[in-house]
């Protein structure tokens, strides 16, 4: 059973991670323009006119407002309650499944990073270096500095996520003439990998190609384009990289002793 401490933690989460949420909107939004995440402040995408205070409230505000600019009266995209409520949900498990440790820190920063390039990956088929490279970097950083962290994990972890997929998108390209992988998918992978560790890649590969599959099969049979329908992949290694870290560990780590007892 959760102690009181540990309720109120996870009510403050949840609400730290529904403002974070709130600031991942401005990211998703203006980071792929080339735009400042600063200046200017939060506005209307339509009038353009700043927003008060109290009409940013994350997710309060879009309900209050039903949806609709207070000046214009255009449709505010639900998108943003979404990533909103997302951010906040998954902080809660975070805690929920680590509890009080160091990682904790690290996971929240992971889970915010996933959410924010996902949904650029869904908008513009785009995982920009911008964090790709510094979340490899800061997950090789905190397995080195980080007592619950084993930091050669961590490095593996790199080379096997990064390494399977840049090898996948070679034989592909070898084969097929044309890229099937970008290079934000490899970078994507390996930042999981230095967060996540080695043993995590098998995990979510799987999860990422099933789910992948299955959406995009869904989707070439209802388009126009049929099998040559092209869906962004970073959000379904974000998916499996957050199942692995909420539950999906027990699993790999059956699995692995399974067919490879005793690595």
């Amino acid at each position: 059973m959760f102690e009181i401490s540990d309720s109120f933690a996870m009510i403050f989460l949840g609400l730290f991670g529904a403002l974070l949420g709130s600031f991942a909107n401005v990211v998703i939004l203006r980071v792929p323009n080339g735009e400042s995440i600063v200046l200017p402040g939060s506005h209307c995408p339509s009038c353009k006119t700043s927003l008060r205070w109290f009409d940013n409230i994350p997710i309060l505000s879009f309900f209050i407002l039903r949806g609709k600019c207070r000046s214009c009266s255009t449709n505010i995209s639900w998108r943003y309650p979404l990533v909103e409520v997302l951010t906040a949900v998954l902080f809660i498990l975070c805690f929920w499944k680590i509890g009080w440790k160091w990682f904790l820190i690290e996971a929240l920063i992971f889970v915010l990073g996933l959410v924010i390039v996902s949904f650029i990956d869904f908008d513009h088929f785009l995982l920009p270096d911008v964090f790709t490279l510094p979340g490899i970097l800061i997950g090789i950083i905190g397995a080195f500095i980080n007592p619950e962290r084993i930091w050669w994990d961590s490095l593996i972890g790199v080379i096997f996520g990064g390494g399977f997929l840049w090898a996948v998108a070679y034989f592909y390209f070898l084969i097929r003439k044309e890229d099937g992988l970008g290079g934000g998918d490899i970078k994507l992978m390996a930042w999981i990998g230095a967060v996540l560790g080695w043993n995590s890649f098998a995990f979510v590969i799987i999860v990422a190609s099933v789910l992948g599959s299955l959406v995009g099969l869904s989707m070439a049979f209802r388009g126009d384009k049929g099998m040559k329908t092209v869906i962004p992949f970073g959000p379904y290694l974000a998916l499996g990289a957050v199942l692995y870290l909420l539950g999906g560990e027990t699993i790999a780590q059956w699995h692995m002793e399974m067919f490879l007892p005793g690595l």
